[in-house]
């Protein structure tokens, strides 16, 4: 924060610049020194995974004063999205209204028209892909600098070998073809507050290298730290893509209803409540609820669910998900830069800007390790010749080739690249978390705590048993399900489904009416029908202790039990209870397999929890208050313990916020990101531990790639000192890290559980 600052945080703007032609971390650190130097600019963070920079300004600093020193050390600058104007504190207690509700400012769009028009050399033009953001590698500024020395250098080989007398100055001008664009930036990196970028450390290695001789060496070291250049771009564009690439399966247009007939019509432009018709084999192009029709959807696309589900009338749907066999009429619930896809974009290039605490660290490190090989490197061309009488062209020649192993780039990218990967390829399964720091914290869970309704179970009860005490079972549901037609309540719902399961034939009972506090009853048939609790029903008549042992042991097993009464009989029961989900015993055995201890929180009742607890072999702690649940939480991690606690996002509030990691279960839109750190897109229990899974993956990545870069930059030390290797085989340790280290983290995107 500048000194002079007069403004409170509530008067600060949120800005989002897209940023070219950034390849490691080296290019972000350089861009956030410089900004950080401009009047009234308070934080920058850079994501070079994103491609992005987000700036918290002034409102009076315009696009031009951000810009301009982006520019000038060579990178480009595309248009900007305000993110927040209602002031940064706000912005942060609602991270899903501010993230959502993208606007743009006058001042800042003129000032990126005129940023556009001045049409720097490196070419504004790349930016004429807006999903992406960038052109295919080839035709890049950076690729074509890396052909145009490429060819200088083979053209200084021909007119070597033909006019020898004329080699070194031909040479010399080759390399001056790649060196100056080098060196421009490195001044200008320079001027911006970074004395000792890869840029300087390049020019001084290569001028160093002409002073004593070895002008063609310093050519061809030039030309490979281009091509290094180039492949560390590419590298860093794939991992960009990877998330990016959800964009795509949006399709260009869609089939509206409306003034009598379809029309067809940009997707981009669907307003929330328009009519869609989407064919058999076509991309859903909005989120929406089905008003008419029935099909098979797949939703891999989105979510990674491999086999097609199954959806008819009132049921949700996504964009980018595509449908069948049957045509189906969509109502349109959000517009395309709100819908899941966007906004699972949006939250992971915001998750992607937030750094973990490894990242952190090797930041701090890197800030001192490049001065540290700068002076080393002065040591070595220096010492041996002042004390052991060493040759000086000789030591010259090693300190330049370590300036060139010392840079840090592989170091400074091994960490954000593989976070990158890690929330990329959790973002395609359904699995989003809020940035590196959470996903760092995942791998060392100890417990996980989990909310019983709608997390462990599928938070709506089922029919469980239906027992005949006269006539069939069948005959029993179909009675039941004619009292319960048209109504709402969750365990008429339950019966209703169960009966439809079945594939019974249901009609309405006639002159129903509710029996306050005890059921419902009607007449079916000519006869007078009763569905009530056990203790109406003993009201009305015995129940033999029989009948009596059967209620309680469902009840055991903590099952609401409904009797049927007809014309004043017991005629059987019905039992229901909210069954868990699918692969909730799966999911708990998945984190027990990983060490991992899991327990249930929930206000329910002890009955209904012990038989849940019991089926998944969890620990049960019921009839709980919020804070209740969150004192839980508290007492775990005074016990040692590193919690993640699971629930809806809502009524766990309390327990999430203090929570070591908090995860929201749902799907789509209804995701309480808000509250939880993470979210699983599935409402799977399974996820949890998939999100294990992935930090754990993900971190031992890093590992490797931190072992990787330094490892490799030791062993060249070593053999350029002792003299077995030169400066073409340092430029190469250096490149051939950053682009190793990348491609280790790359890994990482195709990770399956």
């Amino acid at each position: 924060m500048n000194a002079n600052d007069e403004t409170t945080p509530t008067d600060w703007q949120r800005t989002r610049f897209r940023v070219g032609g950034m390849d490691c971390g080296s290019c972000a650190a350089k861009i956030e020194t410089a900004l950080r130097r401009v009047p009234g600019v308070h934080e920058v963070r850079v994501s070079v995974p994103n491609g992005t920079m987000t700036v918290t300004h002034d409102p009076s600093t315009g696009g031009d004063a951000i810009t301009a020193p982006v520019s000038r050390l060579g990178y480009r600058t595309g248009p900007a999205e305000v993110l927040t104007t209602a002031g940064v504190a706000a912005e942060r207690s609602d991270s899903m209204d501010a993230c959502c509700g993208y606007g743009h400012s006058d001042s800042l769009d003129r000032d990126n028209a005129r940023n556009q028009a001045h049409g720097h050399a490196h070419g504004a033009d790349e930016w004429s892909d807006p999903a992406l953001g960038e052109l295919p590698w080839w035709r890049r500024p950076k690729a074509q600098l890396a052909l145009a020395s490429g060819l200088a250098l083979g053209v200084a080989y021909v007119v070597g070998a033909l006019v020898p007398s004329v080699s070194p100055w031909a040479f010399l001008l080759a390399m001056a073809v790649g060196l100056v664009p080098i060196a421009r930036r490195a001044f200008a990196a320079a001027g911006a507050g970074t004395p000792f970028s890869i840029e300087m450390l390049m020019t001084i290695a290569a001028v160093g290298a002409v002073v004593i001789g070895a002008v063609e060496e310093a050519t061809a070291v030039v030309f490979l730290f281009l091509v290094g250049e180039l492949l560390e771009g590419v590298a860093a564009g794939r991992a960009r893509a990877s998330i990016q690439g959800l964009i795509g399966l949006m399709p260009d247009s869609a089939l509206v209803e409306g003034d009598g007939g379809v029309r067809t019509m940009p997707a981009s432009g669907l307003q929330v409540g328009a009519v869609i018709l989407v064919r058999p084999g076509d991309r859903v192009a909005a989120d929406g609820v089905i008003l008419s029709g029935d099909s098979a959807l797949d939703e891999a696309p989105v979510t990674g669910e491999s086999v097609p589900k199954r959806k008819g009338e009132g049921d949700r749907v996504f964009a980018g998900t595509i449908n069948g066999d049957g045509t189906l009429r969509v109502r349109v619930s959000a517009t395309a830069k709100d819908n899941t896809i966007a906004r699972v974009v949006r939250l992971v290039e915001e998750a992607q800007e937030s750094k973990a605490p490894t990242e952190r660290f090797i930041d701090r490190f890197s800030r001192w390790y490049t001065p540290g090989v700068v002076v080393v490197a002065s040591l070595v061309a220096v010492l041996p010749p002042l004390l052991a009488g060493g040759i000086w062209g000789e030591w010259i020649y090693k300190g330049l080739a370590v300036l060139l192993i010392g840079c840090p780039c592989a170091l400074v990218i091994s960490t954000p690249a593989a976070i990158a990967a890690g929330l990329s390829n959790g973002a395609r399964r359904g699995l989003l978390m809020k940035g590196g720091a959470v996903l760092e914290a995942l791998g060392r869970i100890t417990t996980v705590a989990f909310d019983k309704t709608g997390t462990l179970t599928e938070g709506k009860p089922r029919v469980t048993d239906v027992i005949a005490f006269t006539g069939g079972e069948q005959e029993v549901l179909a009675r039941a399900a004619s009292l319960e037609a048209g109504s709402s309540h969750p365990l008429a719902k339950a019966i209703l489904a169960a009966a439809d399961d079945a594939g019974l034939t249901v009609g309405p009972a006639s002159d129903t009416g509710a029996l306050t506090g005890k059921g419902v009853r009607g007449r079916l048939d000519g006869l007078e029908l009763a569905l009530v609790s056990p203790r109406a029903a003993g009201e009305r008549t015995p129940l033999t202790p029989e009948q009596a042992d059967r209620v309680a042991a469902l009840n055991g097993e903590g099952k609401t039990v409904s009797v049927l009464l007809v014309d004043g009989r017991l005629s059987g029961l019905l039992a229901m209870r909210d069954e868990p989900r699918a692969d909730a015993q799966a999911g708990i055995a998945a984190l027990r397999e990983a060490g991992i201890r899991s327990l249930m929180v929930t206000g329910d009742n002890a009955r209904t929890a012990r038989a849940v607890a019991d089926r998944l072999g969890v620990e049960p702690h019921a009839e709980l208050l919020p804070e209740d649940k969150q004192r839980i939480v508290r007492d775990l991690q005074a016990r040692g313990e590193r919690v993640a606690k699971v629930g809806d996002g809502i009524n766990d509030a309390p327990a999430l916020a203090a929570a070591d990691v908090g995860v929201a279960m749902g799907g789509g839109t209804d995701v309480a990101l808000e509250t939880a750190d993470a979210a699983a897109l599935h409402a799977r229990v399974g996820d949890v531990a998939a999100m294990v899974h992935l930090s754990r993956r993900t971190m031992a990545n890093i590992r490797q790639n931190i072992v990787l870069a330094l490892g490799l930059k030791a062993v060249f030390l070593v053999t350029t000192v002792v003299g077995i290797t030169g400066l073409w085989p340092a430029i190469l340790a250096d490149t051939g890290a950053t682009v190793l280290v990348t491609a280790n983290a790359l890994r990482l995107l195709s990770l399956r559980p």
